[in-house]
Parts: structure tokens; sequence; C-alpha cells
């Protein structure tokens, strides 16, 4: 019986797709199969051909570019050229799942780049299991004509179980090339592919890298190839070493030494919070009131900038928490979770501090309790403290955290000892979807239904709990004690992902285009009662610089400490940010301009924080070379340091 229903709900659904593909490109399959019937290769290369061009379309700007003929058929007809030799009986079925997994990987570097701005590669692999998790941001990023790409695959199972009408069909596909032509494709494809890839090896920029070798010859390359940089001896890493290469000073009277001695901390992550958002109004509406007054009434850092990679949220942890640079290849919580950290916690801990974490998420989620671990704080706070209620994407509201959050830091705060405490908000989380009893403000029609609309309405929200949080510490007698710092963890609205319109609505905002420096600029406030007052610093600074600005405002010694940030109140006149992962390799910025490289320094792009056009460049090539020299070191140091569990030396 049960079999009886399943062949008659099979016979619906065959019926289903005949109808549909009858009406929308059946008729076009079968004229291609019957010129190219007996000419497999040439049938699927076709299909491959067309799908390299909307890949190559969507992430570098260039339709039906001949660079896509040349540079991803070679791989392609490679792959081709195998089944031809060694698939027998099964030879169409091979062309199918070879079909299948070269769309997939096509369809996932455009996906992943419509999300990060970078190519993916095999490395992401490792981040499968947080795709569940963040699926409502995938699936926000999915234009329909991305899925074009595999309605060749859905057309070509349809004609495969449909034996009446394709038998024909696939007997010709399933024909054998001559073998003669086969070993010249073959040896013809190996050259181009060989070709396409060594010349550009060098390249520092990975899109220009993937753009010159071709996408498919790019993944194939990152997979095969294990560049080993060399290691710094640990003797030759030293904080001096490291001051040399940033450019860093260490005055014998820092301004502020001290001046929040014996305070608690308090450091407030907020989820892809960028850094145009302070002052902003729409229609007279203010975004970020609360932060507009901070920033106003506190130290406000507006040229402050991200320095996350693949872990984005954690990464952010990590580097705030350390003031080292992220690995070059994974999230932090992958490759430096298993270490025993110098870090801020420990350093507080050390100084008389009980550290503490929150977060309303699982702590499981991107490996977050082996990172506290490693970081040493004394205890994390996560899901199983909070509940779930008034859940808003991964936990519970900001509101919710932040309610739970200044009870317990009350407690702490009552036990006469200082505490320290990261606090995470996650509700202005991608695709920024809150839902809508969470809406403080009213947008003007041309920002509904946008990404951007979505991002700011999120952010008021934010702010908004974020102001209730303040109004709660100041209540429970927490704010007077403490020393606050408030950072966007990293970027909310990576250009890759607007459209057309978004794109508008952003120049709209800034009045020219929005670009990389706009991108992954976020804000950094601090303050603090009786520590702070009115000021804006205009000197460029990156996350890595909170530790060492954060330990001179508290006068813990830094002189046994590696750090890779500087102290952002006694440098004001030069700084070195490394970038990584969200720009090239080999990015960095000054005090006065973002540099990202092309295939090396000579052919990169500059661009000026001022946003002046200049008719020199701002950056140079020692600089450059220095900012690949600290990323050295902080690889360097951090993968040679003890692991956590290992026996004290």
């Amino acid at each position: 019986m049960r079999n009886a229903i399943k062949r008659r709900y099979n016979k619906k659904i065959i019926c289903y797709f005949d109808t549909v593909f009858q009406r929308v490109g059946f008729a076009v399959f079968a004229q291609m199969s019957e010129r190219f019937g007996a000419k497999s290769m040439v049938f699927f290369s076709l299909l491959m051909l067309i799908k390299g061009f909307v890949a190559r379309f969507v992430i570098f700007g260039a339709p039906f570019s001949w660079a896509t003929l040349y540079t991803e058929i070679p791989f392609v007809l490679i792959v081709y050229c195998l089944i031809e030799w060694f698939a027998t009986k099964r030879k169409l079925a091979a062309y199918l799942l070879a079909n299948l997994l070269l769309t997939g990987v096509f369809f996932s570097v455009i996906m992943y780049y419509k999300y990060y701005g970078v190519i993916v590669t095999y490395r992401a692999l490792h981040q499968v299991n947080q795709v569940t998790a963040v699926s409502n941001s995938k699936f926000s990023l999915l234009d329909p004509y991305f899925l074009f790409i595999f309605s060749d695959v859905l057309i070509l199972a349809y004609l495969l179980f449909n034996r009446k009408r394709a038998a024909g069909w696939k007997r010709a596909l399933a024909r054998r090339v001559s073998r003669k032509t086969v070993a010249a494709v073959f040896a013809v494809s190996v050259a181009l592919t060989l070709f396409n890839i060594f010349p550009n090896r060098a390249s520092m920029n990975e899109m220009v890298k993937a753009g010159q070798m071709g996408i498919l010859n790019y993944e194939a390359y990152t997979l095969l190839d294990r560049p080993k940089e060399e290691k710094i001896a640990p003797a030759d890493i030293t904080q001096a070493a490291i001051d040399a290469a940033k450019g860093a000073n260490h005055p014998a009277s820092p301004l502020y030494e001290g001046a929040a001695k014996g305070k608690n901390l308090i450091v407030i992550q907020l989820e892809s919070f960028q850094n145009f958002l302070i002052g902003l109004t729409i229609d007279g509406q203010e975004v970020t009131p609360v932060l507009n007054r901070l920033a106003r009434s506190a130290f406000y850092f507006p040229h402050f900038y991200q320095q996350v990679g693949q872990g984005n949220t954690s990464d952010a942890e990590f580097v705030v928490n350390t003031s080292f640079y992220v690995p070059p290849e994974e999230p932090a919580v992958q490759s430096y979770a298993g270490k025993r950290l110098p870090s801020l916690p420990r350093l507080l801990g050390a100084n008389g501090y009980d550290t503490a974490t929150f977060h309303t998420n699982t702590v499981e989620f991107w490996n977050r309790g082996e990172l506290y671990s490693a970081l040493g704080f004394d205890r994390y706070y996560d899901q199983s403290f909070f509940g779930e209620d008034d859940k808003v994407f991964f936990g519970s509201s900001d509101e919710v955290l932040y309610a739970k959050t200044a009870a317990e830091l009350e407690r702490m705060n009552d036990s006469g000892r200082p505490f320290y405490a990261q606090v995470i908000s996650m509700s202005a989380h991608h695709p920024f979807t809150i839902p809508e009893e969470k809406w403080h403000m009213t947008l003007p029609e041309r920002y509904e239904g946008t990404l951007v609309g979505d991002y700011i309405r999120a952010q008021n929200y934010a702010d908004y709990a974020l102001g209730l949080f303040i109004d709660d510490l100041k209540r429970r007698g927490v704010w007077d004690d403490s020393l606050i710092v408030i950072y966007g963890d990293h970027v909310g609205l990576p250009a890759s992902s607007l459209s057309g319109k978004e794109k508008d609505l952003m120049e709209e905002i800034f009045g020219h285009d929005y670009g990389y420096k706009e991108m992954i600029n976020i804000p950094l406030i601090i303050a603090g009662e009786g520590v702070t007052s009115p000021a804006r610093f205009e000197q460029a600074g990156g996350q890595a610089d909170i530790l060492p600005t954060v330990a001179n405002l508290l006068g813990v010694s830094l002189a046994d400490q590696i750090h890779f940030g500087q102290d952002l109140l006694n440098n004001p006149n030069h700084n070195l940010i490394p970038e990584r992962y969200y720009l090239p390799t080999g990015s960095f910025l000054n005090n006065e301009e973002l540099f990202v490289p092309g295939s090396g320094f000579e052919d990169g792009e500059h661009y000026p924080l001022s946003g002046e056009e200049t008719d020199r460049p701002l950056s140079t090539k020692d600089e450059f070379d220095r900012a690949l020299r600290l990323l050295n070191l902080s690889d360097s140091y951090v993968s040679q340091l003890p692991d956590k569990d290992a026996p004290a030396q």
C-alpha cells in the first residue's frame, strides 16, 4: 500500500515537472542536446561557461568577459577529460555529479562573497556548523537569479528520470569522445590552468589572485598549496621589536596614567555597529541618541577600525582581550582557543579583579567556551543564565541581556572587589529584521524593505536598549564606580551585500560612494565619572589598541605582556594598523589613509581618510612591509604559546 502511494506521489511530481519543463526550457535543452548530443564534454562545458559568467559578474562585476573562457573552462575540461577516460557505464551520471559539484562551488563562492565580501576557500568548511545558526542572514542575501545556475541541474535530473522522453537524448550524450581528442584537450587544459595559476601566485590581494587565476583554479590552488610562513623565534619577538614596527612611542609620563585606577571595567561590544550611525539623523530623527550623548560627553574616537577575521564577533572578543591579530586562515576560536593566551582578563585578574563575560547565546556557538578558558575569564554567563525570554535571533534580547547583567554587576560591585565584565550585545545581528514591537523609530518610505533600513532600525533599538542599561547601572550605583568602553565589533553593511537601491541610500547618507574605509570604520567611546571629559580624538585606532589604552587608564603595567596595539591616549601622531580578511592581506591604515594592495604595493589603492583627493600617496612601501611583519610577529608569537592545559613553566 505504502509503495503504491509512493508511486502515485512520484508520478504526480513527474507530471508536474513535465509540465513546467515543457513550458520553461525543455525545448532549448532538446535543441542543445541534438547539436551536442555526441559531444557531452562540449555540452556540459557550455553549461559551466554560463555559470562562470554569472559568478564572475557577481564577484568581479565583469559580465560576459572572455576571461571566463580561458580562466574557468580549462579546469572544467580537466575534470571532464578524466570522466571520459575513466567512466564507463556511468559516464552520464559522472557528468551530472561533476556538474553539480562545480555548480556548488560557484554558488558557495557567490553566497560567501555576498555575506563577507571575500572569496571563500575550503578552510571555511570549519564553519559549516555555524551555517544553520545564521541561515536567515545567508538567505536574506539570496538574489533569485543566483539560483539560475542550478536550473540545468533540475532539468537534467528531470531528463535522467524521465525514461520515455529522454532515452534517445541520454544515449546520444553518453557516447564516448575519441581518446586522442580527450588527450589533446587534457594537455591543453592542464597547460592553460598552470599558466593561469603560476604567474599569479605572488599576488597579495586574494580577490585579484582569484580574478587572475580563475575562481575554480584559485579554489584548487588554495586546497593544494600549503604556504609555510617562516616563524620568528620567540626570543626575537619583543615589545621593542613590535613598537619599532608600529612606530609606537611610550612617553616617560603617560597622559591619564592611572586615572581610573581601582575602578571596575565594563566593556560593551555592539553587534555590527558602524561609526556612521553616530550623529546620523534620518528626516530629523536621531538614530542613536544615547551614543550621541556619550560621544559628546566622553572620549570619542571616530577614526577607529575593526580588525576581525572569519570569526567576526568572536574574533573581536579575541582581539580586544589579547591585543593580538587574528590568524591568517581561520577564526581565532579555532586556531588559538587551545593556547594559554596572555590577555586582559589574566592581566586584571593578577591585579585583584573578578572577571566575567556575558553573552545570551549558547557558549558552544563559535567554540566560545574554549575561547573564554584560553583567555582566562573566571566565568561566563550564556543562554543558561539569560534563558530565551523575549528572543531575538540567537538568544534573549538586548533588553534582557542588560537587565540581568546589571543585576549581576551590582552583586559583583558590592563584593568590594573590582571587576572586569565584557558584555556582548546581539539583537542587531544580520539580517537586522527585529520584531516590530522593538521598533522605536519610523523610517521614510525609501528605506522600507531594504537592508539599510532594517539595519538602521535594528541599531536604533540597540541604542535604546543600551540607554536602559546605562540608566540601570546609574540607579544601582555601578556607573560611577566603573570605566565604560563601548565599540562596534565588525561591519554590518558589507558593500558586497548591497543592492543598487541600497548603495544609493548609503551614498545619500555619506554624500559619496560607500567603500572600504567607511565599511570597516567602527566607533570607540570611553566614559568614566571623574576620568573622562568631552574630547574627540582624531588619530586612527584599531581593536588591538583597546587593551593598552585601558591598561594605562587603570594604571596596570604592560611591562611583561606582549601586545600589538598602542595606547591611543599617548600616541596621537602615528599608528600602523594591519588588516586581514575583510580586506586583502597587506592592507593597512595609518593616521592619513587606508591602503589596499593589488598584486603588491606598487599597484595598490590609496583611500585618504579625509575623503579628499591628494596628488601623492599618504602611505609608503616601508609601512606596507612593516604591516606584514607585524602580522608575522603576531602569528609567530601566538602559535608558539604553550597550550592552556600544559604544566606551568
